[in-house]
């Protein structure tokens, strides 16, 4: 049995042991598609993206105004009749969602909005990281909202893309999540965001489809290993990785363009209860 690295706060130690009790252990090149950036045991914010750069040789791109969350729309492999039907709304926004800030609110279940409060106070705050907002921000320039592309310091390629945002007031990160395609076992083409952790990470595969009225859905709706869904993946004392799929935890996100106006409503569940609602107000500032 693999044992997790004890420099470093009790609190993840036991939850990055918990991943290898009830875990598996998988093999770098079978579960490639799986992997991604491990945060350190100091922090991530800030920190994450200065170390990102350096362990692989990256540089970040301040030259290019429009960046976005994927390079293209054809990335996702739709068919033709989806790409024709997505509004070209909701494609501008991830081709450049640089040009674009966020309203958000929150509205949690009662019953799980007091484990937000403790994920917060035990970890969130602590590792800057999954640092999710207990009540609306409703002011759009309450959270910032940063696309930083990191390039290859030789070819000059696009090898990383990183959603960073945090609060305006505080500083406080709210999350720092790296955005790529992968294809799964099943050859699904699927949008992974992974949020690095002290000595690993919590990735969660998203499956596209359009929606009849040309929205985009992402969902993460898989059963086991190897499908859509939730993981979390750590680094053992022996360099050994070890993933845990949460099935019980599902994501789903619809973003939706109508009257010239992109709004999205993402609902996390647990156990098929709700456990929250964002809801976006998407606004284009590219043109102002």
């Amino acid at each position: 049995m693999g044992i997790a690295s004890k420099k470093q706060s009790v609190q993840d130690w036991i939850t990055q042991q918990w991943v290898i009790l009830f875990g598996s252990r998988i093999d770098k090149l079978k579960y490639r598609w799986l992997l991604g950036p491990f945060g350190d045991i100091n922090g991530v914010g800030l920190k994450f993206i200065d170390q990102l750069a350096e362990k692989e040789h990256l540089i970040v791109d301040n030259q290019t105004e429009k960046r976005g969350l994927i390079q293209s729309i054809n990335q996702l492999n739709l068919s033709e009749n989806e790409i024709e039907s997505l509004s070209q709304s909701v494609i501008d926004f991830y081709e450049n969602t640089s040009n674009y800030e966020l309203e958000l609110k929150v509205k949690w279940n009662p019953f799980f909005r007091i484990f937000g409060i403790l994920l917060r106070i035990i970890f969130s705050k602590r590792i800057e990281q999954l640092n999710v907002p207990i009540q609306s921000i409703k002011n759009p320039a309450g959270l910032t909202s940063e696309i930083i592309h990191m390039l290859d310091s030789n070819s000059k390629e696009i090898k990383r893309i990183i959603w960073f945002r945090k609060f305006k007031s505080t500083g406080q990160v709210v999350y720092s999540g790296v955005y790529e395609i992968c294809t799964i076992p099943s050859g699904k083409t699927c949008i992974k965001a992974i949020f690095p952790l002290p000595n690993g990470n919590a990735t969660v595969i998203l499956a596209p489809r359009v929606g009849m009225i040309g929205e985009l859905i992402l969902e993460s709706t898989g059963q086991e290993i190897g499908e859509s869904g939730f993981y979390f993946l750590l680094k053992d004392t022996k360099g050994h990785i070890w993933t845990k799929f949460i099935k019980s935890f599902k994501d789903r996100l619809v973003v939706t363009s109508k009257n010239g106006r992109i709004t999205a409503t993402q609902t996390l569940t647990l156990w098929n209860m709700t456990v929250l609602n964002f809801e976006y107000k998407i606004i284009n500032t590219g043109s102002q």
